[in-house]
């Protein structure tokens, strides 16, 4: 049983909340909110609207004392660039791994993360400000795209709700970064100095949108759009459900990427498709033998 605390328990929090309650392998035993938030002392029951829970919400600067108490063993956070830090520098002293769903970090915090995660060695984190399944097909799809389509030009369009402070959205920027590790090998880039203002973002926060990003790819006589929409939240609570299990268990930094493990399913892709063709190969020529001469 993985015992699991959540740090934020906002709109997407609370549908975390409600799917790991349904899983049989998890155990949510913290749920923490800001110092300031009106939602402190209350069961997390009635914050999702349902029965209570016997999970008491706790304020940010309890955390350290009640980590004590729940042990738990991963703790998502889907709070703030700054909160998740100091939440990240507490944790990682209790061996409390970490699924980070936050997004809005500077390059700066980011490399604070990996600088905890060297720190202490048994440090566990998943960065994954895109948590979804989705989304991450689409970075790859991008990336290949990318590096075929050499005279084309890419923009990306990105839209959250109106609420959604970071612009552009981290999973944009990370579509941007992609996009160009594709062009990289058609063109000189480097991309450790690339910044993602290189690729076009428009960003849109407009009433309850909860997450669509699109990729433009337009030549001179096509064009390509790839889309990914979020209809639930219920998304990204099934990639945190994912990340949890990834790395409960694990010690070092990764990103969502990891957890799917997209790459590897493109490689068993490309040997399947060169088996299929070396086995319509024998056949052509087991057909061959076979015609009378």
């Amino acid at each position: 049983m993985i015992k699991v605390a959540l740090i934020g328990v906002g709109r997407t929090g609370s549908e975390i909340a409600k799917v790991i309650m349904e899983q049989e392998d998890m155990q949510l035993v913290m749920a923490v909110c800001s110092n300031h938030s009106n939602k402190a002392g209350k069961d997390l029951g009635e914050i999702l609207h349902s029965k209570d829970t016997g999970i008491v919400i706790m304020p940010a600067n309890e955390l350290s004392k009640n980590l004590l108490k729940y042990k738990p063993d991963v703790a998502i956070d889907f709070s703030s660039p700054e909160a998740t830090i100091r939440n990240a520098e507490i944790l990682t002293k209790y061996n409390v791994k970490m699924v980070i769903g936050t997004t809005g970090f500077t390059e700066i915090q980011t490399k604070k993360l990996m600088m905890l995660s060297n720190k202490y060695h048994k440090a566990g984190f998943v960065l994954a400000p895109n948590i979804t399944l989705g989304v991450n097909v689409l970075m790859l799809l991008s990336n290949l795209a990318a590096s075929i389509l050499e005279s084309y030009d890419f923009e990306i369009v990105e839209s959250h709700f109106k609420g959604k402070r970071d612009m552009p959205s981290g999973t944009a920027k990370k579509i941007a970064k992609e996009l160009v590790k594709g062009m990289s090998t058609y063109k000189d880039i480097d991309i450790h100095e690339f910044d993602s203002h290189d690729i076009p973002i428009h960003s849109i926060r407009a009433g309850g949108i909860i997450g669509r990003h699109r990729v433009i790819m337009a030549g001179e006589h096509d064009k390509i759009e790839i889309i990914h929409e979020s209809f639930s939240r219920k998304a990204f609570a099934l990639g945190a459900l994912r990340a949890v299990r990834f790395i409960h268990r694990k010690h070092g930094f990764f990103e969502m990427n990891d957890v799917l493990d997209l790459r590897h399913v493109l490689t068993r892709y490309l040997e399947r498709e060169t088996n299929l063709k070396k086995q319509k190969y024998f056949d052509t020529e087991r057909i061959e033998d076979q015609m009378p001469v």
